[in-house]
């Protein structure tokens, strides 16, 4: 009769009861590892896999190093990434402190609160499509009301967003519009502060600002990372509304022969995402799409990951 083996001892340092506690936290990860694997770590090696093919969505072959060389003579890429960095370097800003300054008037004021509440709350629930055509017909230079009421106190407005010099600073306004989400956020932030901070430093002395400087920020500094990091990884995934803005400001429509190039006008509201998508869904050239892509990525986190250093240093200096 044939002896079954004995299993090989465990060292003594593996503990008997860490293979039930090991397995019932597998178990109870199981959901967050599918999600992550299924939604993250299979689409990120895919790109990575695709970036070294050309794949038009019918054919796969495999070009090695050529399309992450065709990414550093790309023109398109250049003026992408600018006017990207330009949305993160002052729209992301001008949003958060705008929102934050919309919050502190709301706390601050003790009569029609939940009216202006509600009133900067309400354009944040308009449909961003339909959100983008109306401010684009509000800032028509011919038509629009925003320019007639301009020329009535001897003002005579820009062609918004049909002058590249004017059209990010357009988006920006329409991003400041519809900034209630992030102002409700503040406000939560800012009642949460205690009073009686507030109290201790106005019988030190401090005034007004000092109390937001001291008190304020400190408290609210979580928060406000939070925006900053969504707001910077929105910016870079910017898309729909430069699409649009673009589209009606061009007059170009969908009928048959008609054709249309983002970034209108001349290329000032093209950014990464939107020529990642013209290169991947019209031009079919999906492998040098995941490279864009990859591309993306790599910024965002390393705008995530500098945001967060910062943030971690300002705590420990505090």
């Amino acid at each position: 009769m044939t002896s079954i083996p004995a299993a090989p001892p465990r060292p003594r340092w593996w503990p008997r009861r860490w293979r039930g506690e090991g397995a019932r936290a597998l178990l109870w990860l199981s959901p967050w590892i599918a999600g992550v694997s299924v939604f993250f770590v299979y689409p990120l090696l895919s790109t990575v896999y695709f970036s070294f093919h050309r794949y038009d969505m019918y054919t796969l072959e495999f070009a090695g190093l050529d399309n992450y060389r065709y990414l550093l003579r790309d023109p398109r890429v250049g003026v992408s990434a600018r006017n990207t960095l330009w949305l993160v370097a002052v729209m992301v800003p001008a949003t958060v402190l705008f929102s934050l300054a919309l919050a502190q008037l709301v706390v601050r004021l003790k009569a029609g609160a939940g009216l202006l509440r509600t009133v900067f709350y309400l354009p944040s629930l308009v449909p961003m499509t339909a959100g983008t055509i109306t401010f684009v017909f509000l800032l028509n230079p011919g038509t629009g009301p925003v320019d007639h009421l301009l020329s009535l106190v001897g003002v005579r407005g820009p062609d918004w967003f049909g002058d590249p010099d004017w059209s990010k600073p357009s988006l920006t306004l329409l991003s400041l519009w519809g900034c209630g989400q992030l102002m409700v956020i503040f406000l939560a932030a800012l009642l949460d502060v205690p009073r009686h901070l507030y109290e201790a430093a106005a019988i030190d002395g401090a005034g007004a600002w000092r109390q937001f400087r001291s008190v304020t920020l400190p408290t609210i500094a979580p928060v406000l990372m939070f925006a900053l990091v969504t707001n910077v990884i929105y910016a870079l995934q910017y898309f729909s509304q430069a699409m649009i803005a673009s589209r009606v400001a061009s007059g170009a429509t969908d009928s048959p022969g008609s054709s249309f190039s983002p970034g209108y006008p001349e290329e000032s509201l093209l950014t990464l995402p939107q020529w990642l998508f013209q290169v991947g869904f019209r031009d079919y050239a999906m492998g040098y799409a995941c490279v864009l892509a990859l591309l993306l990525f790599a910024v965002s986190m390393i705008f995530t990951l500098v945001l967060l250093r910062q943030f971690r240093r300002a705590e420990e200096a505090s």
